[in-house]
């Protein structure tokens, strides 16, 4: 199979080329690709005929959405609209990537596929919500996968942030113990987008984060568990750490889909992050 991976360079495109390393891998990213042009991105899908597209190129430094919304814009729908049209144009697959940030964050329980979507505080999660729309309008024969708390090889990413902070220098850290989510790995998502392009006939939005839910003071408190540090953390609320994008407090998605349509549920957590350490963090993994 032929597939073009928009955001090729970044963590999740990087681990996307290594699962998928036994197809013929187009990496549409810059400089020789620009999404936000639709008549320069719709050459170079042109000239590569791809079966599928797997764009997951966007913006997705959250505070700097806020400031810089324009581009966000640009990229994260704009962008997006490009891709869609083109695809449907030349008759090619598309599956894209979004984030738990469409949701407003306020629900007591996981959100699921058929919530409403589009209640986002922040410029981010406006903007990929945005690209949501404008990818079932122009393309129908699309996947969205939702995932979060995202973290993979090469970072950059909460897990190498913690392990750099946690080098000596500091008798504790503070992390945020009133967010709840799903960590997950880009290994996770990657082979359960691998699944997607063995199932064709599957259209529509599924929700791809790991299973089990965590805070951040959790997630952080697992990670140097398994890395073998002794650091301590301290619980704090998100209003002690004011950003200029708010965090949601549930960021915790449902994989409903996942289960109607019968495919493999996603691993647990716990387990995803284990692995990664060991390939990641070979001599402090656990």
């Amino acid at each position: 199979m032929k597939i073009m991976i928009t955001g090729g360079k970044g963590m999740l495109g990087r681990t996307l080329s290594g699962v998928l390393h036994e197809h013929d891998l187009i990496i549409a990213d810059l400089p020789e690709c620009d999404i936000t042009d639709a008549a320069v991105f719709d050459r170079f899908l042109s000239a590569a005929q791809p079966d599928v597209v797997i764009h997951c190129a966007a913006m997705t430094a959250v505070d700097k959405c806020e400031t810089e919304s324009d581009f966000a814009y640009r990229l994260n729908a704009v962008g997006s609209m490009n891709v869609a049209a083109s695809c449907n144009r030349h008759k090619v697959r598309l599956i894209a990537i979004s984030t738990d940030y469409v949701f407003g964050g306020e629900l007591d329980r996981p959100y699921h596929e058929f919530d409403e979507a589009g209640g986002a505080h922040t410029v981010y999660g406006q903007t990929k919500f945005a690209g949501e729309e404008l990818i079932r309008r122009h393309c129908p024969n699309h996947v969205i996968c939702r995932i979060s708390w995202l973290y993979g090889a090469g970072g950059p990413s909460f897990v190498h942030a913690m392990l750099k902070l946690a080098d000596g220098t500091r008798s504790s850290l503070k992390v945020v113990a009133d967010q709840h989510g799903n960590p997950t790995s880009t290994l996770a998502a990657a082979r359960q987008i691998a699944v997607f392009l063995a199932h064709p006939e599957l259209v529509g939005t599924f929700h791809m984060t790991c299973e089990g839910e965590a805070t951040w003071y959790e997630f952080a408190q697992e990670i140097f568990r398994l890395a073998g540090v002794s650091q301590q953390i301290v619980p704090c609320t998100t209003g002690e750490f004011p950003r200029p994008a708010p965090r949601p407090l549930n960021s915790r998605l449902e994989k409903r889909m996942l289960r109607l349509c019968n495919l493999p549920p996603m691993p647990d957590w716990h387990d995803a992050l284990a692995e990664f350490m060991k390939a990641e963090f070979p001599r402090n993994g656990k």
